[in-house]
């Protein structure tokens, strides 16, 4: 009895003592660490890797190959905006007009090269040089762009690569290339002021106060050969003027190894005919011209739009070279007749 009555006091004793020594040596430890946040990049990812920017050249391939089979605009509107629906959309009333003889611009989705954006913000647009034509044209420029988050990729605009011209080298895909903003000072002028210069010498020729910082392109004279058409064509019959217009704010300013940039944007020019003979006409022998306007003859005026898209190359700062026209496009979107 006496036993029983001392070994229970003994074992609440150990119990009691074994609970003290673990308040203890849990007020000493030391707090768990918590997990740090991870720290932001120094520089912004690529917006899209290779396999996705495939991708989305894929799907938009698929898009393109039903509307244009089918010469249907409505078609193209799930993977196409901007300059190239409204170019897509009057190529198509081109080859309907024509019978055919006049097909849609061949825009190959296959990549030879991709000038993807550093970025975690929205809009994201990225180059794509393709591989050349089964026709053996030029090779295309296509401008891709996502408007927000959950939006696809678009084609924003496409042009032909300039005879002669050379790309500039930019950073791999993966890595992606740093954009610039409009008024970035790192060029020999900023990519809103290349633009801007760009649609002056276009206008003015070798009388722009800018001509000497570019150099000669196909795309100025072209546009230059379309006046000096509209001019014999009119004869004493009326007046031919041609005006332009450019959106200051490109679609994108990409870096380029050498510190330069590739600068992307749209411009308008507007081709006017104004009949000043008494009792003249002009007929409008073209049917894609006729189709356009909604009649075949003007006796007052008749007005053609050209959507344009440019891609140049703009030097780094102190450099003494020009800035090169790489890429560039011309289609007649609209037209009137009066």
């Amino acid at each position: 009895m006496t036993a029983r009555r001392t070994s229970a006091p003994r074992r609440l004793v150990g119990v009691t003592a074994m609970a003290t020594l673990a308040l203890l040596v849990g007020a000493c430890a030391p707090e768990l660490p918590q997990p740090a946040a991870p720290a932001a990049p120094a520089v912004a990812p690529a917006a899209l890797s290779v396999p996705q920017s495939e991708r989305v050249l894929s799907a938009l391939g698929d898009v393109l190959s039903t509307a244009d089979e089918k010469l249907d605009a409505a078609a193209l509107k799930p993977r196409v905006e901007g300059p190239a629906l409204s170019m897509r959309t009057a190529e198509y009333v081109r080859a309907s007009a024509t019978d055919g003889a006049k097909q849609p611009t061949s825009l190959p989705t296959s990549a030879l090269a991709m000038v993807v954006p550093q970025t975690t913000a929205w809009s994201r647009t990225q180059l794509v040089v393709t591989e050349q034509p089964e026709d053996l044209q030029a090779q295309r420029i296509l401008v891709l762009r996502q408007d927000a988050p959950r939006a696809v990729y678009k084609l924003w605009g496409w042009a032909r690569l300039m005879p002669g011209a050379q790309m500039p080298a930019t950073a791999p895909a993966d890595e992606g290339s740093e954009e610039l903003a409009a008024d970035d000072d790192s060029l020999t002028m900023t990519p809103a002021e290349a633009l801007e210069r760009f649609m002056d010498v276009t206008a003015n020729a070798d009388a722009s106060e800018y001509a000497e910082q570019f150099a000669d392109s196909p795309l100025v004279d072209e546009m230059a050969k379309v006046r000096a058409q509209d001019r014999s064509s009119m004869g004493k019959v009326g007046e031919a003027a041609t005006s332009y217009a450019v959106d200051p704010v490109p679609v994108a300013s990409l870096r380029t190894v050498d510190g330069g940039a590739i600068v992307t944007g749209s411009f308008t020019a507007v081709a006017r005919m104004t009949i000043t003979g008494e009792g003249s006409s002009l007929p409008l022998s073209d049917p894609f011209y006729a189709a356009l306007a909604g009649t075949s003859t003007a006796t007052k005026e008749f007005k053609r739009t050209y959507t344009g898209v440019v891609v140049l190359y703009v030097p780094p700062s102190g450099s003494d070279a020009q800035v090169r026209v790489l890429a560039g496009e011309l289609v007649v979107t609209a037209a009137t007749a009066s």
